[in-house]
């Protein structure tokens, strides 16, 4: 195994952590490069289901050392919370095994208050559909260099100094135009003391680590969250996260040079889902749509919400090709659609009296094509118990084979059910 990228081609909710789970038996170093506590990650081991928001999936393989990149926002409190809950079950999550660069910003009570503020605020159609976690704040005042960093933990008198800097625009956005209470600096200073002391041991040098790693000819695994057309700038603007998703940003948000990243794996779910607002042409509300949500399990792992659930749109997953230039895809959930007659594969659009095979790029654009459909006959044989491409029903190879010819891009994993066992290589 090379240097391998792992990142959602959809709207998020492949499941990626599975497939970083598995692809963590050949890697040495895991590394989560963008996005924070917005995502999670769901694994199925032995029947029992972990799910993980800001620790690498690898952590569950006791020999693997875990890095959060600079390219995350971390809630320390969220990140604690985890480290506990995979202590009490016996898991090692020492510093020895787990780290955090110390260049990730972090993301601080009044993020978490701003956005949800900021979002309740809003008229019904213009919400986001955000977690509220304080994951755009956070990235906001990256921006805008008024960001308090991992490295700040450790130094009390700097990260008071941040705080009050920061509250001087954040007050007046809370009392003067959310009509939230005003928050006292020191009050938040003391609150993030005994934070700040838990976390200090967890943050260093990630990149430094990243870099003697791949000197040594040792293999890491890149991990992402969310997926390509929630991205900052190509994604579904303004329906989109706080972070560049595609995999480019694997080597910016991880500390390394682009070079070194020599495998590109896109997790492609076998139809479509999307949480929360934003456009979506083969959404379904019929009964296919309720057979994926309901056999699927489609909720996210985050807010607990039902997610939307469609046919798997080609046209979207060409631009994430183009975007992302995956080496080879995952294919998952396959197992959902057995049951249904007939299946759906959109293959291009029609905008503006065109036939477009990409999506348009104007602003909210996508909520204005007609999806043009391939349809395909479907399986009825329950696919859960195969172990090799060959031993899947006909019609079953064949849609995977279709995914392939029209992206060009060849499924060397296909996944058949949510435990690792259950995961075809091709």
């Amino acid at each position: 195994m090379s240097n391998t990228v792992v990142m959602g081609a959809q709207w998020g909710d492949e499941g990626k952590g599975k497939i970083v789970d598995i692809l963590t038996e050949d890697a040495e170093i895991i590394v989560r490069f963008q996005g924070g506590n917005n995502a999670g990650h769901t694994l199925v081991v032995d029947g029992e289901q972990v799910i993980l928001h800001l620790i690498p999936s690898g952590i569950l393989h006791g020999s693997k050392r875990c890095l959060v990149g600079n390219g995350v926002v971390l809630d320390p409190v969220v990140f604690l919370q985890e480290v506990d809950k995979l202590a009490a079950r016996g898991v090692d999550v020492s510093p020895g095994r787990l780290l955090v660069s110390a260049k990730t910003h972090v993301i601080m009570p009044y993020h978490r208050l701003l956005d949800a503020a900021r979002e309740a605020h809003k008229s019904s159609g213009d919400k986001i559909g955000t977690t509220g976690r304080g994951i755009g704040p956070c990235y906001e005042d990256k921006m805008a260099r008024i960001g308090i960093r991992a490295a700040d933990l450790a130094a009390p008198e700097l990260l008071r100094a941040k705080i009050v800097r920061a509250l001087v625009e954040k007050n007046a956005l809370l009392s003067g135009l959310y009509g939230q209470p005003a928050l006292d600096a020191e009050a938040v200073f003391r609150e993030m003391l005994p934070v700040a002391e838990r976390m200090t041991p967890y943050v260093g040098d990630v990149a430094g680590i990243v870099g003697e790693a791949m000197a040594a000819g040792r293999n890491v695994l890149f991990e992402g969250a969310q997926g390509t057309h929630l991205d900052i700038d190509h994604g579904t603007y303004p329906f989109v996260t706080s972070s560049n998703t595609v995999s480019g940003n694997a080597a910016a948000g991880s500390g390394c040079g682009p070079g070194a990243l020599e495998r590109v794996v896109a997790v492609v779910k076998a139809y479509t889902t999307r949480v929360g607002s934003g456009p979506f042409p083969t959404e379904l509300d019929d009964a296919a749509g309720e057979h994926m949500q309901r056999v699927g399990a489609e909720f996210g792992a985050t807010t607990g919400r039902k997610r939307r659930c469609g046919w798997l749109d080609l046209a979207l997953l060409r631009e994430s090709v183009r975007l992302n230039g995956p080496t080879d895809i995952a294919l998952t959930k396959l197992d959902v659609l057995g049951g249904l007659a007939e299946l759906k594969l959109c293959t291009a659009y029609r905008y503006k009296g065109e036939l477009r095979g990409y999506p348009p790029l104007e602003e909210n654009s996508l909520a204005l094509v007609e999806p043009v459909y391939e349809t395909v006959p479907g399986w009825s044989e329950d696919i859960s118990g195969c172990r090799s491409f060959a031993e899947l029903p006909e019609n079953c190879r064949r849609y995977v084979e279709r995914i392939e010819a029209v992206l060009g891009v060849r499924c060397s994993l296909v996944s058949v059910g949510p435990d690792r066992r259950q995961t075809l290589a091709r």
